[in-house]
């Protein structure tokens, strides 16, 4: 029999980016701009109490599924969800993620706090963190990208 247990974590990931904080709100509010850092949503209602629906992942496999619903939507100041985090059909986590976003002198400190229940060793505090500092590494690069080329703000 498979021992099950919870391993609880909260981690914080900061970053600052040459952008303005509505343009990195926007980034997380537009599908298609999301589309750009993270997975394509395959549901996107992005308002308080909207769905974000993806699955995906290497040819090879896992499959990953993020269920998402918003519960705090501030804009240019604070994103708060929820969300559920599947692999080929197991459950592996379920977290509140909150993304403050803060102007400073030369563009946007954003602050990513992750409060997460993993499941049975699927997954770990400290590989969603690695896996958070890619994506919002990957993030930086989009928002900062369409700053070079002109678009938006």
């Amino acid at each position: 029999m498979k021992e099950r247990f919870v391993k609880h974590g909260t981690f914080v990931v900061e970053r600052i980016y040459a952008a303005s904080p509505e343009r990195v709100y926007q980034a997380w509010a537009d599908p298609v701009a999301k589309a750009k850092w993270f997975s394509k949503p395959e549901i996107f209602d992005f308002q308080v109490g909207g769905r974000e629906y993806s699955s995906g992942g290497p040819a090879e496999g896992p499959i990953f599924t993020f269920d998402a619903i918003y519960q705090e939507l501030i804009p240019g100041e604070r994103i708060v969800y929820t969300y559920t985090l599947d692999s080929d059909g197991i459950r592996i986590s379920v977290s509140v993620a909150t993304v403050e976003l803060i102007q400073v002198e030369r563009g946007t400190k954003l602050i990513f706090t992750e409060q997460g229940a993993f499941f049975d060793g699927h997954d770990t505090p400290e590989i969603r963190e690695h896996g958070t500092n890619i994506m919002l590494d990957t993030l930086g690069r989009a928002v900062e990208g369409e700053g070079k080329a002109g678009i938006g703000q």
